[in-house]
C-alpha cells in the first residue's frame, strides 16, 4: 500500500533523508520512530504528497507521488502534529468543508461527517468553535478530518499529543480499530504506545534506516534469549523439579534478592524455539500446568524481554557511535 524505494530529500547541502527503502502492507499499522531531526516528518510529508523527494520513488495506494500528487493526496488522510484547523469555524462546519474538498457526495456528506465525529468522540462539541477547543479536542478534530472520505491510507504524526490519559487510551483504541480497514503510518515519541498499537516498527536516525521488524523480534535480536521471571509459593527444590518437566527452558537463575515470605524467585532463559516446535513465548502455558500439578501457586510470571525504549536507545546510540568513529 505504501512503497518507498531509495528515497532521499536534500535541503541545500544537507540530506534530511537518504536511501530510505521500505514498504507497508495493506491493513498494516507501521510505527515510524526516530530521534528529533531524524527525518520522520520529512518522510511523512513525502508519503502524503506535500513534498516531492529529491531522489527515489514513492507509491501510495498504487499512485506515483511524482506522476500524480493530487490523486495521491485524495488517497491519504493526514494528521500532522499540529492539525491545521480553522478556528473561526464550528467543528461540524470545518468537517463539512473538508468533506466537500474531498468530494464526498453532497447527499451523504452530513451523515458521513456525523459518523466520523461519533467515531472520534467529538460529537458533543460539534457546534462549538474549533479555535476554542482544548489541545486534546483539536487533535481529535484533526483525526476526524483525516478520516473524512475514508482514505485507504492514514498518516498520523503524534496523534495523541496534548491529550489527557483517558483520551490517549480512547485514541489508541480507535487506531487499533482502524487497522485492516486502513493502512496506517504512525509516528510517536510515546514508545509504549507504538509497541501496543503497531504491527511493525521502522527506526530511522540521521535520515537513514536503522532497523525494521516487529517490536518482539527487535527485542529478541538485540537481547539474545527471551527471559521470564517467576515467583512461586513453594521451595526452590520443588520449583526446580517442576521446571525440569518443561521443554524450551535453556537455563534457570536464582536471583539473590528474596521474594515474599515462603516464595521462590527464578529467572528463566527460554530457547528461541521450543523442542515441540512452538514459539518460545508459548512455554508459559506449559509452566503453568507443570506448577499447578505440583500445587505450586504462581504469584508472578512476567517477561524480562527488553522494551521498545531499550531497543530504540541501543540502535540509535550505536548508529551515532559508528558515525562518530567514521568521522
Amino acid at each position: 500500500m505504501i512503497q518507498l524505494v531509495q528515497v532521499g530529500k536534500r535541503f541545500g547541502q544537507r540530506w534530511a533523508v537518504q536511501d530510505l527503502t521500505c514498504s507497508v502492507e495493506p491493513g498494516e499499522v507501521l510505527g515510524f520512530l526516530g530521534p528529533n531531526g531524524a527525518g520522520k516528518s520529512t518522510t511523512m510529508r513525502i508519503v502524503t504528497g506535500y513534498m516531492p523527494p529529491t531522489t527515489g520513488s514513492v507509491r501510495v495506494a498504487g499512485v506515483d507521488a511524482l506522476d500524480d500528487p493530487v490523486r495521491l493526496k485524495s488517497r491519504v488522510g493526514y494528521l500532522p502534529e499540529t492539525p491545521p484547523i480553522y478556528g473561526e469555524m464550528t467543528v461540524r462546519g470545518y468537517l463539512l468543508f473538508v468533506a466537500e474538498m474531498r468530494r464526498v457526495p453532497r447527499h451523504r456528506r452530513r451523515r458521513h461527517v456525523d459518523e466520523v465525529m461519533e467515531r472520534t468522540g467529538i460529537a458533543d462539541v460539534a457546534d462549538r468553535l474549533a479555535g476554542r477547543l482544548s489541545r486534546g479536542y483539536k487533535q481529535r478534530v484533526g483525526m476526524a478530518a483525516a478520516l473524512v472520505g475514508e482514505p485507504p491510507v492514514l498518516v498520523l504524526d503524534e496523534p495523541t499529543a496534548g491529550m489527557d490519559p483517558r483520551q490517549i487510551i480512547e485514541m489508541r483504541q480507535l487506531i487499533r480499530s482502524l487497522a485492516g480497514r486502513h493502512t496506517i503510518l504512525l509516528s510517536s515519541h510515546i514508545l509504549p504506545e507504538v509497541a501496543s498499537t503497531c504491527h511493525r516498527v521502522l527506526i530511522i536516525n540521521k535520515g537513514r534506516l536503522v532497523a525494521q521488524d516487529t517490536p518482539d523480534n527487535l527485542s529478541a535480536r538485540l537481547g539474545g534469549r527471551r527471559q521470564l521471571r517467576l515467583e512461586v509459593r513453594g521451595s526452590r527444590q520443588a520449583l526446580e523439579a517442576a521446571l525440569a518437566e518443561v521443554s524450551g527452558i535453556a537455563g534457570i537463575r536464582w536471583p539473590s534478592e528474596p521474594g515474599h515470605e515462603g516464595t521462590t524467585v527464578a529467572e528463566l532463559d527460554l530457547d528461541p524455539v521450543a523442542t515441540d516446535g512452538q514459539a518460545a513465548g508459548d512455554v508459559r502455558e506449559a509452566i503453568f500446568f507443570a506448577l499447578a500439578s505440583r500445587g505450586l501457586p504462581i504469584l508472578e510470571m512476567r517477561s524480562l524481554d527488553r522494551s521498545l525504549e531499550d531497543v530504540f536507545l541501543e540502535l540509535v546510540t550505536h548508529e551515532d557511535l559508528e558515525s562518530a568513529a567514521k568521522a
